[in-house]
């Protein structure tokens, strides 16, 4: 007792059909091919950027010795990317210095007036 019959066996598919179900392999192929380069990019472009100075400096906790002003009192820091933004009270007021974490260079400072 088998499962199939003879009289159940798959006819061969017509010519049309034949050839629409090998265009849509190819297809697939394509798709998969494509599909598999686009990740290989975005791995490479990940593997680039985690080999980057500036990323591996801030992955090493790096110090950076900042030139501010005798008695500053750091009141907070905001990081973005290379770049650190650090309010700071001094004698003078407070102060905003844009630092760049590569060499802790001040980039700019900025100065806040009190509002009137």
């Amino acid at each position: 007792m088998t499962i199939r019959d003879e009289d159940e066996a798959e006819a061969p598919l017509d010519p049309a059909v034949e050839r629409l179900r090998r265009k849509m392999v190819r297809l697939l192929a394509v798709s998969i091919g494509v599909m598999m380069i686009g990740v290989m990019a975005v791995l490479a472009a990940v593997v680039y950027k985690a080999m980057s100075p500036g990323y591996r400096q801030a992955l090493d906790g790096a110090e950076i010795a900042l030139a501010l002003p005798a008695g500053a009192d750091i009141r907070s820091v905001s990081l973005d990317g290379d770049r650190a933004l650090v309010h700071a009270a001094t004698a003078e007021g407070d102060r905003l210095y844009l630092i760049s974490l590569d060499d802790g260079a001040i980039l700019a400072t900025y100065t806040l007036a009190e509002g009137g």
